[in-house]
């Protein structure tokens, strides 16, 4: 009851500016009449069920074909667009089996953004990702400095934007033990920067007294280089 309505998406104009505004949109590609379904399969509600379930996430409706055409979609589909790696992953309305839940299953699996947090759904977006390079911020969440941390890493994310993959691990979290002690880490040496190129699992590790945009950015730096 309390779900906002997806914004309506009239034109290619209107598309573009809702999505390039976001670091992670989600529009549906709606024909423009789909009475003729029967109720399971009608993708509307369904879409706007999941825009309630998720309310960080703009969600937007389009039944123009010339948006249609602009994103090169099919009738019936559900569109995540990322801003972190310029990439974007469908999902198949017309399939009676996808609900509300399953809907906001696959955004949450998919929504990669300019950090983006480590779990076990999360997990298969960033495996996914055109973006081979992986920077991971190992560290407490719960600490009283994380929020001034993060606001250095989200600083330090922006200027590799397009490059590396930045991505947070809360060392607090029992799933997150073995990607820890993936980097031969101990929690005693947190926080502390890895870096990983996933075709060559090729890794680096910086162990940190506190986070910087400065030593963020040089440890990038010197890896790429």
């Amino acid at each position: 009851g309390t779900a906002e309505k997806p914004v309506l998406l009239n034109n290619t104009a209107d598309a573009e500016a809702f999505i390039s505004g976001a670091e992670v949109a989600v529009v549906g590609f709606f024909q423009v009449c789909s009475q003729h379904l029967p109720p399971p399969a009608e993708p509307r509600p369904t879409l706007t069920r999941a825009g309630g379930a998720l309310d960080v996430v703009p969600f937007g409706l389009s039944t123009s074909p010339a948006v249609l055409s602009r994103y090169g979609v099919a009738e019936n589909t559900v569109t995540i667009f990322r801003g972190v790696d310029n990439d974007r992953r469908d999902l198949d309305m017309n399939s009676k089996d996808v609900d509300a839940e399953k809907m906001t299953r696959f955004i949450r699996m998919n929504e990669l953004r300019l950090v983006t947090e480590y779990n076990p759904v999360t997990a298969i977006g960033v495996m996914q990702s055109s973006l081979q390079l992986h920077l991971l911020l190992i560290t407490d969440k719960m600490s009283p400095k994380h929020p001034e941390r993060m606001r250095r890493y989200r600083a330090a994310a922006k200027l590799f934007q397009g490059k590396i993959l930045f991505i947070l691990v809360d060392s607090n979290l029992k799933s997150n033990e073995r990607t820890v002690s993936f980097f031969k880490l101990k929690k005693s040496q947190l926080p502390a920067l890895a870096i990983f190129h996933s075709p060559d699992e090729e890794q680096d590790v910086l162990t940190l007294d506190e986070v910087s945009v400065e030593r963020v950015q040089d440890f990038c730096n010197r890896f790429l280089q």
